[in-house]
This record gives C-alpha cells, sequence and structure tokens, in this order.
C-alpha cells in the first residue's frame, strides 16, 4: 500500500508540473507576450467531456486572418476562464531594432565635421558619419548616396529654418541616421513645400529609404505640412523630440517603430501615421517603450494595419487615440482621451482582421460626451489580461464576438467581468429621430414610445401593454390597438379619432356631441342608439350633448 501511495504521489505532481507547463494558470495566468511576438494563437481549455476539472489541455493553432477561435456566450465572457486567445500581429520584435539603431553616442573619431552657412546646402553623397553644426536659413542637408550606404548625420547645435524644402532631404541610401548630440537642435519649415519633381517632399525631414532618430539630445521639429516622413520605415530610439505640424507629426509608409526616447506632439493633424496608399499590406505601428504624449486633431496614433503596443507610457488625445486594423496591447501605459472613438478596429487592410485584443498594459480611455465609443471593432474583442479602464456613454462597440479571458475591465468606475455591446438607444436596436426603445431593443421612431414588447410607437404615439402601435402622439388603450390624432381608446380599445374620447362599449364618435358617434373634442358615453340623437344630429342636440373637452 505504501507503494501504491507513493506512486499515486508522483503521477499528481507530474500531473500538476504538466499543467503548468501547459500555462493553466487560470484567467490571469495567461500567455506572456510582453517582448515576444505571437506568432499564432494559442488556444489552452480545461475540462474533459465528464469531468470539467480533470485537467485535460487542448492546444488549437490557427493563422492571423482565419478568423475567432473561443466560445463564447451572450455576455461576452468566455465559458472557461482558463482560455487564452491571441492572434499573430505580424511584428516580431526580435527583427525590428538593430544594435546600430538602438545605440545613442556613435564613434565619432572618424566623423566629418560640417558647419551650416545660409543660403547653402550640404551634400553627403557617400556613407559615413558626419557632425553637422551652426545655425542657416534656407539651407538643406541632402543624402544621395549608393543603394547599400549608411549615413549618420549627428546633429550639434544645429538649427535651420527653411521657408518651403526640407531641412533633411535623403533622396537614396539604405539607411539614414539622425542623431542629436547633447543640447539642442531645431529644424523649422515655415511656408508650403514645393515637390521636387514628381516627389512630394513634404516634410521638414524627409526620406526615401529607412529613416531612424536617435541620441542623447533634444530636437525640436517645426512644419507647415509634416514633421517627419520616410517612404520606408521610420524609427525612434532615442532623443527628446517636439513636434508641431499642420499634417502628420510622424509618417512612415511601411512602419513606424518606438524603442525609446521622448516624443511630445504638440499640435498635429495625426501623430503617428503609418499607410501606404498602393499597398494595404502595409502600413503598422510598433511600440516597445519610450514616452508619448500626442495632441492631435484627428488620430493620435493610425496603422493601416496593425498597431502593436509592447511598452512605454502613452497620453493620446484627439478625436480618436489608436486606429489601426488590429489593434494588440501587450504592456504599458496608455492614457486616451477622444472625442469620437478612443480605440477604433476598422477595416483598412485587406491583409487583417479587424480586432482589438489586449494581453496585457494598463489602458485607460475618457470620452467626450456624445456618439462615442470607448473601444470600437469592426470585428472581435479579446481581453486576456491587464487593466481596461473606460468612461463614457458607450463603452464597448463591436460586430463580431466578444471574449473575456482574464485581466480587469472597469466601465465607467465599476469593475465588471463582461464585455458589453452598447448602442446609443439601448441593446439592440436603436430609437430613430428621438425615439425610445423597449424592452427588447426594437425601434422606436419619430418621438415614439416603445412598449413592454419594444414594437414601435410612432409620431410621439404611446404603444399599449401588448407593443401594438399608437400614431400621431395617440395613447393606445389597454388591450394596445391604435388611437389616431390625439385620440384616447377605450376599455376595449377600439380607436378613437381627432382627440375624440371613446366611450365604455368602444364605439367611434364620428361627429361632435354624439355619445356614440361624435367626432372632434366629443366625449362619448355609449352608442348611438344609448344617444336617442338624430343622424346627423340638429344644432340643438348636438349643444345639448356638449362638443367640448
Amino acid at each position: 500500500m505504501k507503494k501504491k501511495n507513493i506512486q499515486i504521489l508522483l503521477a499528481t505532481m507530474i500531473t500538476a508540473a504538466m499543467l503548468t507547463a501547459c500555462g493553466q494558470q487560470g484567467a490571469t495566468g495567461g500567455a506572456s507576450l510582453a517582448g515576444v511576438s505571437a506568432l499564432a494563437e494559442t488556444e489552452s481549455q480545461d475540462g474533459t467531456s465528464g469531468d470539467e476539472n480533470a485537467g485535460q489541455s487542448e492546444n488549437r493553432t490557427e493563422d492571423k486572418n482565419s478568423g475567432h477561435i473561443g466560445n463564447s456566450d451572450d455576455t461576452g465572457k468566455n465559458e472557461s476562464s482558463a482560455v487564452t486567445t491571441s492572434y499573430d500581429s505580424g511584428i516580431d520584435p526580435d527583427d525590428v531594432f538593430t544594435d546600430r539603431d538602438l545605440e545613442q553616442s556613435p564613434d565619432l573619431s572618424d566623423a566629418a565635421t560640417l558647419v551650416l552657412t545660409d543660403g547653402e546646402d550640404i551634400n553627403i553623397s557617400s556613407e559615413g558619419i558626419y557632425v553637422i553644426s551652426g545655425s542657416a536659413k534656407d539651407a538643406t542637408i541632402f543624402v544621395d548616396a549608393a543603394d547599400d550606404d549608411k549615413v549618420q548625420i549627428v546633429l550639434d547645435h544645429a538649427a535651420i529654418i527653411n521657408r518651403s524644402a526640407p531641412c533633411i532631404y535623403v533622396k537614396n541610401a539604405d539607411k539614414v541616421f539622425v542623431t542629436t548630440a547633447e543640447g539642442d537642435s531645431s529644424l523649422t519649415v515655415t511656408q508650403a513645400f514645393e515637390n521636387d519633381g514628381d516627389t512630394g517632399a513634404d516634410a521638414v525631414i524627409f526620406s526615401k529609404d529607412d529613416l531612424v532618430i536617435n541620441g542623447m539630445g533634444s530636437l525640436q521639429i517645426s512644419s507647415s505640412e509634416n514633421g517627419v516622413r520616410s517612404q520606408d520605415d521610420l524609427k525612434i530610439t532615442g532623443s527628446t523630440i517636439t513636434i508641431s505640424a499642420a499634417g502628420s507629426a510622424l509618417k512612415a509608409h511601411d512602419m513606424i517603430a518606438v524603442a525609446d526616447g521622448t516624443v511630445q506632439i504638440t499640435q498635429c493633424n495625426d501623430g503617428l501615421h503609418a499607410e501606404y496608399d498602393e499597398d494595404d499590406s502595409k502600413g503598422c505601428i510598433f511600440i516597445a517603450g519610450g514616452k508619448m504624449t500626442i495632441n492631435a486633431a484627428d488620430d493620435a496614433i493610425h496603422a493601416t494595419t496593425v498597431v502593436r503596443i509592447d511598452g512605454g507610457q502613452l497620453n493620446l488625445t484627439g478625436k480618436e487615440g489608436l486606429e489601426g486594423t488590429y489593434i494588440q496591447i501587450n504592456d504599458g501605459t496608455i492614457d486616451i482621451s477622444a472625442s469620437d472613438d478612443g480605440i477604433n478596429a476598422t477595416a483598412k487592410s485587406s491583409a487583417y482582421t479587424p480586432r482589438y485584443e489586449q494581453n496585457g498594459g494598463t489602458v485607460k480611455v475618457t470620452m467626450g460626451a456624445g456618439d462615442t465609443d470607448g473601444v470600437d471593432s469592426n470585428g472581435d474583442i479579446i481581453i486576456n489580461g491587464g487593466t481596461i479602464d473606460i468612461t463614457g456613454q458607450s463603452t464597448f462597440d463591436y460586430d463580431g464576438t466578444a471574449t473575456y479571458n482574464g485581466g480587469t475591465i472597469i466601465e465607467n468606475g465599476k469593475q465588471t467581468d463582461t464585455i458589453t455591446n452598447q448602442d446609443i438607444g439601448g441593446h439592440g436596436g436603436m430609437g430613430h429621430g428621438r425615439g425610445f426603445t423597449g424592452q427588447d431593443g426594437n425601434t422606436g421612431n419619430g418621438d415614439g414610445f416603445s412598449g413592454p414588447d419594444g414594437n414601435t410607437g410612432n409620431n410621439q404615439g404611446f404603444v399599449g401593454p401588448d407593443g401594438s402601435i399608437g400614431n400621431s402622439e395617440d395613447s393606445a388603450g389597454t388591450d394596445g390597438k391604435t388611437g389616431n390624432n390625439q385620440g384616447f381608446v377605450g376599455p376595449d380599445g377600439n380607436v378613437g379619432n381627432g382627440q375624440g374620447f371613446m366611450g365604455p362599449d368602444g364605439v367611434r364618435p364620428e361627429r361632435p356631441g354624439m355619445k356614440g358617434h361624435g367626432r372632434n373634442q366629443s366625449r362619448a358615453g355609449g352608442t348611438t342608439e344609448d344617444s336617442g340623437l338624430d343622424w346627423p344630429p340638429s344644432e340643438t342636440q348636438q349643444q345639448d350633448v356638449g362638443n367640448s373637452i
């Protein structure tokens, strides 16, 4: 017996170890994705057909575009709290930044030193490190090197003010680094940009190739259109950058990636904007760290494909905070104030399914008044971990499936374990034309009020207990039949027209003063036979009965 007990104990310990290795730690023990690419969706769920606690593990892998996996009930909470649902963002953090991208203080022993002069351009045509100092008006630093050349421009207390041309213009290179030495540098364009042939060189720093901003100093950028633009990748790994721009502050075709540094965008249309008009499979944003404050007229962060945040501190203000097709939050602290959608996962790319997914981090969304949504997804919403705190009229709005596997959800100050789907006018259908919807969410139109079953009340009509329609400021009787034109319906629910009141037998008044058939402000007490009046009644008879309410 003793040997058998030892065997049972060992088996139990092995089973527990296997369950731990499979990540079955409950709702709060989902896969850690900080700094690691979620290359595929993995779902692990406890339970067998005979015993929900038996500990059987099921793993499934799905391509990023194949849709949602996971069982959800009508409330948005997954049936099993031990499920983690995650999708491939298409971004591998290990492949985004090189060692040189992250190097903030380059070796300047072999660097060339160049001084800015008014009205004179600086032309760089070969690989190397170039230290730029001094100040100038109407001067551009041009880079036109070989396809495999890497050029590093070190701004050392440099200042350029141009009227209509970029301050730094990269025409050709493999990659260009703009590095700030300790101290302050500034780049400004004051008037509308002039095209360079077929190229709309419309940014203070404009690059046709990969561009990296790093360093230990500060850089102030002011632009009549875009601040920094790359027609390839744009990466920020250091420096303190302050941007004021009429267009986008940071713009790229393929990717905007932020590893570190401080970015303060005081004025812009879009803060970070990644989009390529000719290919909707490009245009992503990846934030791994750093501090960022953005005040935008439109979107603080806007991507065609993916917005992935693995870290950093973000304070975002705009009509929308985050917009992309697939938005994935793995870590970081994000504070959003928005007047339209705080987070908007919308169908902008044919390569991805609209989805908001949160695996970690802290997200706080504060919405303005009106038709606004804290998180708006044209597809799914998946919350595996982290904290999301939303204050607003509509906290969540989604067209697909909502899945809650773990983490903390706070809606208007109240913690919940469901992902509600809220629309103006209550759950379900909307009330159009200032209508109010009934309990089942069907529509009340034209100032109508719907009855308990939610059927429609039109034109300020009131619906009776069975939900039948009352039109044109009517009140329906106890059986819910219709009263028209401010008519009131009697106990049997028959119709009273023209402000008529129905008598106890419910017969319709047709003419003034008639008990049974008087129309227009009559009070009917019974049928025509009860009234004893002629038809049509004489003037004397009408006066006797009375025609005013």
